[in-house]
């Protein structure tokens, strides 16, 4: 996959944000292009285009963000840079984002249609086996794992 995080959405330069999505996924559609399967991955939307409340503000990269994500949702095919016009349609590339809180993005771009959002709850075994990946080179025993995530059920990983 390409990827992005959410630090790369902001930048002193307007616009740049947005042209290095397009940049990325153009990069993508070229992968596919060869034959290759290849997406956009975004980890942290939230962070990058949300709106934090009264502690952060909402600047002109976010707009542009979201319309560029909106625009490519629209129109898949028909990704273009400044002086690189298509001539023919880039292969359509699947853009996963992960966040914390995506009620803090613009509405219209998580609107269904647009995004097929997928939320994931970790069960009791899923948080067990998520501790004991991250202790695994610790050495920490498994059992102590499991007390760990039993003491502290609502705890985030």
């Amino acid at each position: 996959p390409i990827m992005m995080s959410a630090g790369e959405l902001e930048s002193g330069d307007a616009g740049e944000p947005a042209k290095l999505i397009r940049q990325r996924y153009r990069e993508a559609a070229d992968i596919v292009r060869k034959g290759k399967m290849c997406c956009l991955f975004i980890n942290d939307l939230d962070a990058g285009a949300g709106r934090m409340g009264g502690t952060t503000q909402y600047t002109v990269n976010n707009q542009m963000v979201n319309a560029t994500l909106m625009n490519i949702a629209d129109n898949p095919t028909n990704v273009q840079l400044p002086g690189m016009y298509n001539k023919q349609e880039n292969p359509r590339v699947p853009i996963i984002v992960t966040g914390n809180d995506f009620s803090t993005l613009y509405a219209p771009l998580i609107r269904d249609g647009r995004m097929e959002k997928f939320y994931w709850a970790p069960t009791r075994d899923d948080r067990v086996g998520v501790c004991q990946g991250i202790f695994r080179a610790d050495n920490v025993p498994n059992p102590d794992v499991v007390e760990l995530v039993d003491t502290f059920p609502g705890q985030s990983i």
